[in-house]
C-alpha cells in the first residue's frame, strides 16, 4: 500500500514541476506580446485588449477595449483549440484583425502560452 501512495506522490510532484515549467516558458514566450497585451493584477488595455481570464471567453468582449468589426463580428470563443489556431496567423483565422503579429511558430510555445495565459483569472490574480 505504501508503494502505491509513493508512487501517487511522485507522480503528483512530477505533474506539479511540469506545469511550473510550462508557466515559466510560457511567461517567456508571452514577453513577445507584452508590447501589446498585459496580464495580471492591474492589467490595462493597450494596443490589444488585457488577457486576464480570456480562456473560455467570447472574443471582443474586453470592456473599454475598440476592437475591429472582424473580431466583433467572429463569434469566436478562446477555448485552447481556437487560441492555438489565431496564435499560428492570427489573420489567417480573423481576416481584418487589427492583429499585427506574424504569430508564433513553435507549438510548445503556443502550448505554454496558453498554459500561462489559462493561469490568470479574470480579476488578474494567478490560480
Amino acid at each position: 500500500m505504501w508503494k502505491l501512495s509513493l508512487v501517487a506522490v511522485v507522480v503528483c510532484l512530477m505533474s506539479v514541476t511540469a506545469n511550473a515549467q510550462d508557466l515559466d516558458a510560457g511567461e517567456k514566450v508571452f514577453k513577445k506580446c507584452k508590447a501589446c497585451h498585459a496580464v495580471g493584477e492591474g492589467a490595462k488595455n493597450k494596443v490589444g485588449p488585457q488577457l486576464n481570464g480570456i480562456i473560455g471567453t467570447e472574443a471582443a468582449k474586453v470592456e473599454g477595449f475598440k476592437y475591429s468589426k472582424a473580431m466583433m463580428e467572429s463569434g469566436l470563443v478562446w477555448d485552447e483549440a481556437t487560441l492555438t489556431e489565431y496564435l499560428v496567423k492570427p489573420r489567417d483565422l480573423v481576416k481584418g484583425t487589427k492583429m499585427a503579429f506574424a504569430g508564433l511558430k513553435k507549438e510548445e510555445d503556443i502550448t505554454n502560452v496558453i498554459a500561462y495565459l489559462n493561469s490568470y483569472a479574470p480579476d488578474g490574480t494567478r490560480q
